[in-house]
């Protein structure tokens, strides 16, 4: 007889964030580890957080998380002033931080949140370098999305 695991009901993915997607062209993407402490790892797991206006700050070689909102638990502990929206330190090797600084200063990207989501025991935070997307950019997009919907639509018709 063999163990199996239990596939989980969830992929792990702890916040998304979708309007970054929709406002930049995403051009690179990095994993980055964040500083917590132990009520905002316990709110984690339980789904309260928000990645909506939050974004990187690169200052004196670090990287922060501002803006992000995690709504602590009513069970956390009394002795504990939680404050939702701290800043969080961000956990990159020197390379990627090197490569995150040139993007924004010299390059003239953004750096935005994409992903908070679990791996393994560790939450990790999706980062990457965009550039901001012009309205007709978006309008595009939106095209672009619905005619491949549309495309699956008239496919699984046609298969019928």
């Amino acid at each position: 007889m063999s163990k199996q695991k239990k596939p989980q009901a969830n992929s792990g993915t702890i916040a998304l964030n979708k309007r970054a997607k929709h406002e930049y062209f995403i051009e690179d993407r990095f994993e980055a580890g964040i500083a917590l402490a132990g009520w905002e790892v316990k709110s984690l797991r339980a789904g309260k957080a928000q990645l909506v206006d939050s974004y990187i700050l690169l200052k004196n070689g670090e990287a922060f998380l501002l803006g992000a909102h995690i709504t602590p638990l009513k069970t956390a502990s009394t002795h504990v002033i939680a404050d939702p929206t701290r800043t969080r330190k961000l956990l990159l090797h020197a390379r990627e931080l090197d490569k995150l600084i040139t993007g924004v200063e010299q390059k003239g990207y953004s750096c935005v949140p994409i992903a908070l989501y679990w791996k393994k025991h560790l939450v990790k935070c999706e980062i990457a370098l965009v550039k901001g997307k012009k309205d007709y950019d978006k309008r595009e997009t939106e095209k672009n999305r619905d005619w491949d919907r549309e495309k699956q639509r008239l496919v699984r018709e046609a298969n019928r």
